[in-house]
């Protein structure tokens, strides 16, 4: 059943676009629709006890939505690298890879905050299962934007 719920967390992503009428929009209904999906799919893999649920949510909710804030960087990348993809220079390519590493040290930075406040709340064998979950999505969510991004190409 986690692999259903993964497997559509995916399909759902991939075929958001269809409904989405602009650049924003489709960024925007991908998130709530993550959101959504994600919240479920976790519900399902961590199996919390009700004891675990009301603290565990609260953090969740606290992680995810200063995750949100970490991300918006990314989207700000990559609609950076395709506002400049027609006319890409290797000043530009090194400013987005630049950012790209300082969003990928942000995120990191950030789970290491959250993991040691999960583990506060909870087994840890349970904090670094959600961590993994959450990685399992993110690593999703990367493959189908890896899909997407064409290499960078210097004029």
């Amino acid at each position: 059943m986690k692999k259903t719920v993964l497997v559509s967390l995916a399909i759902i992503f991939s075929s958001v676009q269809l409904f989405a009428q602009s650049e924003d929009d489709y960024i925007e209904i991908v998130r709530d629709v993550l959101k959504t999906e994600k919240k479920a799919a976790i519900a399902e893999i961590m199996e919390l006890s009700d004891a675990e649920s009301g603290s565990f949510w609260e953090l969740y909710n606290e992680y995810n939505f200063e995750l949100s804030k970490v991300q918006n960087d990314r989207i700000s990348l990559i609609k950076d690298f395709a506002a400049n993809y027609d006319k890409m220079t290797d000043e530009k390519a090194d400013e987005l890879w630049t950012g790209a590493l300082s969003f990928q040290q942000d995120a990191l930075k950030l789970k290491k905050k959250y993991y040691k406040k999960f583990k506060k709340i909870m087994p840890i064998g349970k904090a670094a299962m959600y961590f993994q979950a959450e990685n399992k999505i993110e690593a999703m969510v990367n493959a189908s934007l890896a899909m997407e991004i064409p290499f960078i190409e210097t004029k």
